[in-house]
């Protein structure tokens, strides 16, 4: 083998190489980050419009609730407390490039066993429905929830009363979509009394980013529930 052709099989081994460990750090540090700071998700339903759409993309911080504390308002991803998803079918296995895509944190990943919803009440707050203006109360105290998809403008922010005390280590979630969420007004009779336990809040959305014309980054909604 003459020297030119030998220089160039060592440099294209040597191109591999470098290519193989690009491509092993980025997939240890995508996978550090999916595992301890955001994860991406898809919206199944439409529980969460306007604000989420059917097959929006978000991401999520999981730092919170284990770094950052949770605020009324937040958007969570939770895991199912306990008979709020209906059973699944077998869902199929993902093509090569699904899996590679979802391993690096470019594509979704499977939803199907959490849930989206927003967070009304904090351990110790007491929630109701409704004040005579028809507006969802905590801790006595009216709160305006711009971002309700409702049937009309003069629709309550529940179709039913309810008023409950959030137990220590839990959270009260609903839907956007008020009067199309079956969130924790409706699974009173689930384990947990309709409650969603903070060890189950996998973390708080805070962007979509994908589909591109829906590309959103959420502001904080903690102002909302000042004084609560």
């Amino acid at each position: 083998m003459n020297t030119a052709s030998s220089r160039r099989q060592r440099g294209v081994l040597v191109f591999l190489r470098d290519l193989a460990i690009i491509i092993l750090i980025a997939l240890t540090l995508s996978t550090l980050v999916r595992t301890f700071l955001v994860r991406s998700f898809y919206i199944p339903s439409s529980s969460m419009e306007n604000t989420l759409q059917i097959d929006d993309r978000i991401l999520v911080n999981q730092l919170v609730p284990n770094v950052q504390d949770l605020q009324r308002g937040d958007i969570v991803v939770f895991e199912d407390p306990g008979g709020w998803l209906t059973p699944r079918a077998a869902s199929t296995t993902p093509s090569p490039l699904q899996w590679f895509l979802e391993l690096v944190g470019l594509s979704a990943t499977d939803s199907g066993e959490h849930l989206v919803k927003r967070v009304i009440g904090l351990p110790g707050d007491t929630v109701e429905c409704c004040s005579p203006l028809g507006k969802i109360l905590v801790n006595g105290e009216p709160v305006d929830e711009p971002y309700l998809k409702l049937p009309s403008s003069d629709s309550p922010a529940s179709a039913i009363d309810f008023k409950v005390t959030v137990p220590e280590g839990s959270l009260w979630v609903m839907g956007d979509n008020r009067n199309a969420s079956a969130d924790s007004r409706y699974n009173r009779d689930k384990p947990g009394d309709g409650f969603v336990p903070i060890e189950n809040v996998v973390g708080t959305a805070f962007m979509i980013n994908w589909p591109l014309n829906h590309f959103t980054i959420f502001n904080s909604r903690a102002d909302l529930f000042h004084d609560k």
